[in-house]
């Protein structure tokens, strides 16, 4: 049973506030960012209590989602509840951000009158709620299909020529009707990245955790089939096909999955509602089909003057067609490092000093596969010993990677029954992004 729901910028500022049951007052949203910015570090506990009354918050989108409660509710409950709650207004205000919310807190207002009644919650189901809800979604930015400065969408089957705009599977589920009756379909292959590599190179720890959305903007879909590729194998005993084995450890479905396919032919078949599903998920541990994307070669030495050189030769080893896109190194260096002089070997590179965070952090716009990149540092640091050079690492790579996925699962078709009339289009879109990834040194 639930007291408020309330959501909170990172600043603190009420964006909104809808109290229930009249059981605890205003104030409770002040003592809530109070609790949460005392305590250290950057992930304060999910439950807290001031006397009777008990906070659970989760972070979506850069926001504060929170729900109080004074009765003995499960935790797990509310929490479920809070994230299917920002997926609900992720889907019909189209993105989840501060702007978002101010510019359409009617709607959201609208949303908690059906979902939640008297403390009690009704349902989070965008097919139920679409039947209710009437106001319209303000969006942040106009949905254009000339903006294409971010390409990242890429059609499957015989869509593969052409390119979404990243702001396409951005917009409210209810604008599929003002937008001239487009009808599309969005399936995104992602996979996060976690690598450990040793001081000597080698790999010791690789895990890929994997999933796949599907955000439907079809008004009418009976049934959609997503065929994986014929080598996707769950576990090392189970082997297919004739290719080169995909390959993962563990997988768990979304509830409207059908598996009749599965086992037979790798096709999933659902029947989507309108709005952002995870329909399967999967992880893969320690195997990884490929090498590592990025391997260092670091220096890291005095010079006569006693500053301390770092010297750093990145290689990405992607295939050559490929590219990475937004890459940062973090590394760490001695503390009172005070100034930083830098030799990159691309203008489009840049790197920054961070005192506060004792760190230096080097970035990469676009690293092409099969290139190697190098930046040679000269910090300033007083009373460098030998001591002080053990204090530089472990590197922290951040990167994105379009258009592959570390497990190599692919779509192989997306069909949709029945055909549906007008015209419609099918997006598949593939990337991997780094979860945590460290060179020792």
């Amino acid at each position: 049973m639930i007291s408020q729901v309330f959501i909170l910028s990172s600043k603190g500022d009420h964006l909104i506030y809808k109290d229930f049951r009249g059981e605890s007052g205003s104030d409770a949203v002040g003592v809530f960012y109070e609790k949460v910015t005392a305590l250290t570090g950057d992930q304060p506990p999910v439950v807290m209590s001031h006397k009777d009354l008990h906070f659970v918050h989760v972070r979506q989108g850069g926001l504060y989602w929170v729900a109080t409660t004074t009765a003995d509710s499960s935790p797990f409950t509310i929490i479920e509840f809070l994230n299917r709650l920002a997926a609900l207004v992720k889907d019909y205000c189209g993105s989840l951000s501060e702007k978002s919310v101010q510019m359409n807190f009617a709607l959201i207002y609208e949303l908690l009158d059906e979902v939640v009644d008297y403390g009690y919650i009704q349902t989070t189901s965008s097919d139920v709620l679409k039947n209710f809800i009437q106001t319209e979604a303000v969006s942040s930015r106009p949905f254009s299909l000339f903006d294409l400065s971010n390409v990242g969408l890429f059609g499957a089957e015989t869509q593969q020529s052409k390119v979404a705009p990243s702001s396409a599977a951005t917009r409210p589920i209810q604008s599929s009707r003002e937008q001239g009756g487009k009808s599309e379909i969005f399936v995104d292959v992602i996979e996060r990245m976690s690598v450990v590599i040793g001081s000597n190179g080698m790999l010791m720890k690789a895990d890929v955790e994997g999933e796949i959305r599907v955000k439907c903007y079809l008004p009418n879909c009976s049934e959609m089939r997503i065929g994986l590729n014929e080598e996707f194998s769950i576990g090392k005993s189970q082997l297919r096909g004739y290719g080169a084995a995909v390959r993962v450890d563990e997988v768990s479905f979304h509830q409207m999955v059908r598996l009749d396919e599965f086992d037979s032919h790798r096709i999933l078949r659902l029947c989507p509602s309108q709005g952002e599903q995870t329909v399967m998920q999967y992880q893969l541990s320690d195997d990884l089909p490929s090498a590592p994307p990025f391997r260092l070669f670091p220096t890291i030495e005095r010079d006569s003057g006693g500053r301390l050189l770092m010297y750093l030769k990145l290689r990405c080893d992607l295939p050559p067609k490929s590219a990475a896109i937004n890459v940062a190194a973090t590394i760490p260096i001695p503390k009172g490092s005070l100034s930083l002089s830098q030799e990159l070997s691309s203008p489009d590179q840049s790197a920054e000093l961070k005192p506060q965070s004792r760190a230096v952090v080097w970035k990469i716009p676009r690293f092409t596969g099969g290139t190697q990149l190098s930046a040679l540092f000269k910090l300033e640091v007083p009373g460098l010993s030998s001591a002080s050079l053990l204090e530089v690492g472990p590197v922290g790579l951040s990167f994105e990677l379009p258009k592959l996925t570390a497990t190599g699962v692919q779509i192989r078709f997306l069909r949709l029954s029945p055909v549906q009339p007008g015209p419609s289009q099918r997006w598949v879109r593939y990337v991997t992004h780094s979860d945590s990834y460290t060179i020792r040194i």
